[in-house]
């Protein structure tokens, strides 16, 4: 099945209408990681003749180089180098989840008017590295992934605007504390839940480490830098509740009112040196090369009507959230493990007295 993909582009031009060639984010992000300009063109797919006159290009249309090269030590991103990298992952980290959540529409939209209106599975979700991995497995489904936070995708559920939820819930008492806020949602008769996995959240930090930063009580001193998730996110919720577990004051973290909205973005804002430490998943920490403080567990869930169960699409997706296959790229995901995938429990689990 063929699906469309949408992607952001960058277009940078100057007054003679010279327009930026978007290789260059992809030769950046090569030299980054290997070190060596050959290397890189080589993964481009570009020769290094080409890579080279790319990046002088480039680096006169902005005034300064891009790339240092030096003898017997390779190659490394400039500051400006790794300024446009990191802001050109960012935005694809930003604006990911809602092209995403257009793609998702667009597909349905193509598929139903070329094979006539089939079953299809609405799931609404808080985006993440595994939940954003189940399209590839559902082939036998239509799938309607729409990426909210935890409260509006099971408000969602609650009002009839979807088949699925999926929200994270921390593990320990700050769980319990969180998990307050979201019962007139979940009603133990009327509801379902659908195992999925653990994630281990904490702190992302620069590699190596320089401020020495071991929890959030280095954080309150003020001196770090910090970007915070978006206000109503589940990330959000959790920082929030391991600060008060900690008796710490949120306006003793200095850039708590800056926001990014998702792991890789917030990532990408300490990968770029514009933050010191955020907050998120250990996945996203070690994509963009930075140190992680692990800090809490929690459970992603999905959640259904109880009556629902029976339904094919859900029976489906459960044969292949308990796949090997599936189960398998979880696992690889750092940070992340597959819990019971599949299994079905009742609400009431949740919160145990």
């Amino acid at each position: 099945m063929k699906r469309i993909r949408i992607t952001p582009a960058w277009h940078f031009s100057d007054e003679a209408g010279n327009q930026l060639d978007p290789k260059l984010f992809a030769l950046l992000e090569a030299v980054h990681r290997h070190g060596k300009l050959t290397r890189a063109a080589e993964d481009v797919g570009v020769s290094y003749r080409h890579a080279w006159n790319l990046l002088n290009k480039w680096g006169e249309f902005f005034g300064i180089g891009l790339v240092d090269l030096e003898r017997g030590r390779g190659a490394r991103l400039s500051a400006l180098g790794e300024k446009l990298l990191w802001a050109e992952q960012r935005v694809i980290a930003r604006l990911g989840p809602q092209l995403e959540s257009l793609g998702s529409e667009l597909n349905l939209a193509i598929q139903q008017t070329l094979e006539g209106v089939k079953p299809v599975l609405r799931l609404y979700a808080t985006h993440g590295y595994a939940i954003e991995r189940l399209p590839t497995y559902l082939d036998e489904l239509r799938l309607d992934l729409q990426y909210c936070s935890s409260r509006e995708a099971l408000s969602a559920l609650h009002r009839g605007a979807c088949d699925l939820a999926g929200f994270h819930l921390p593990h320990g008492e700050v769980g319990r504390r969180v998990s307050r806020g979201y019962r007139d949602l979940l009603k133990p008769r009327s509801y379902r839940v659908i195992r999925f996995i653990t994630r281990r959240q904490g702190l992302m930090v620069a590699a190596g480490n320089p401020l020495g930063i071991e929890g959030l009580s280095d954080l309150a001193t003020g001196e770090a830098r910090f970007i915070n998730r978006q206000a109503g996110s589940g990330t959000r919720a959790l920082l929030d509740g391991l600060l008060a577990e900690a008796g710490l004051s949120r306006r003793r973290l200095r850039g708590y009112a800056l926001e990014e909205y998702t792991h890789s973005a917030v990532a990408a804002y300490v990968a770029a040196g514009m933050a010191d430490a955020g907050f998120g998943v250990e996945a996203a920490a070690r994509r963009f090369g930075l140190e992680f403080v692990p800090l809490a567990r929690e459970d992603y869930l999905l959640v259904c009507h109880r009556r629902s169960l029976a339904e094919p699409k859900l029976e489906a997706l459960r044969r292949v959230l308990a796949s090997e296959a599936f189960r398998s790229e979880v696992a690889a995901l750092p940070g992340y493990a597959p819990d019971r995938c599949g299994e079905v429990e009742g609400v009431e689990a949740l919160w145990p007295e």
